[in-house]
């Protein structure tokens, strides 16, 4: 099953992603809002079932949210990947390595990124991101795949030069709308495990990522229990799990995002976040 957010019409719902476009179950009247409050009422069977035999908007019709749109907490994880430490030339770290994001650093699936004008350093990261379905403290990695709603791609892009500024890589990681999240959320009776998933980053259509998942440090499950013992995750909170080797900055000469690319993530089972790259416009 994939779930969507979007805004149509001037007004702003949730549905489900079919093959000829999204069914609407966010009527007017729902006591629903959005698929952050389905998550937490656990009622996303049941909204869903109320899908079947209703038209769909064609997807040319809407606009594409993130998934979750208003995420209470967007934890990402920085060097996740075996390949892309040694790429960085840094050591394998022992414990995950952990900042947040804020929701407007972030937009939906088609949607532009927008590279600014403080900095030319606007590099590409593609990402598996994990949607939290029900209340987490506490839990057993061998326990943690059942507090997921589902899974998505994210473009957790960076600006470098601000992520080095100190020791805090915050600045680097939420200029607004620099990164993407999306097109849908895929629930997880169709990624049994999200440990085995081939991820691809296209700029331009030339791959410049290609990895598995399964060369992450810490796995799903562990980041699920190591999180949710310092902190409460909450339905429709969001785990960006790390980008694997073949970053801009790794490359010589270093390969930075510029306004006219394209950037896309496909992740197998999942599907494809594509977004153009516009520039920030310089205040008048």
């Amino acid at each position: 099953m994939r779930l969507a957010s979007f805004r149509h019409q001037g007004r702003y719902s949730f549905g489900l992603a079919t093959d000829s476009g999204i069914v609407d179950l966010g009527v007017v009247g729902s006591r629903y809002a959005g698929l952050k409050e389905v998550l937490a009422a656990g009622v996303l069977a049941e909204v869903a079932a109320s899908g079947v035999g209703r038209s769909a908007l064609p997807f040319k019709a809407v606009e594409w949210l993130p998934p979750v749109p208003d995420s209470g907490k967007i934890l990402c994880v920085g060097l996740n990947y075996r390949r892309h430490a040694e790429e960085a030339g840094m050591q394998i770290p022992k414990r995950p390595s952990i900042f947040v994001r804020f929701p407007d650093s972030q937009v939906g699936h088609r949607q532009p990124v927008v590279r600014p004008f403080a900095s030319e350093q606007f590099d590409y990261e593609g990402e598996l991101a994990v949607i939290i379905g029900r209340r987490a403290r506490h839990v057993r990695a061998a326990d943690a795949l059942g507090f997921v709603a589902g899974y998505s791609c994210f473009a957790e892009n960076s600006v470098r030069d601000f992520q080095r500024h100190a020791t805090q890589a915050t600045p680097g990681k939420n200029f607004s709308a620099s990164g993407a999240f999306g097109p849908w959320m895929v629930t997880t009776e169709e990624i049994p495990d999200p440990g085995r998933l081939l991820l691809t980053s296209r700029l331009n259509g030339e791959i410049v990522q290609r990895e598995s998942t399964g060369d992450m440090i810490f796995s799903v499950p562990e980041l699920i229990e190591y999180l949710s013992t310092w902190t409460e995750l909450q339905p429709g909170d969001v785990i960006s799990t790390g980008t694997p080797s073949g970053v801009g900055m790794a490359r010589k000469p270093p390969l930075w995002l510029k306004p006219g690319d394209r950037f896309a993530v496909e992740i197998e089972g999942i599907g494809i976040l594509e977004n153009p790259v516009v520039d920030e416009r310089r205040p008048s």
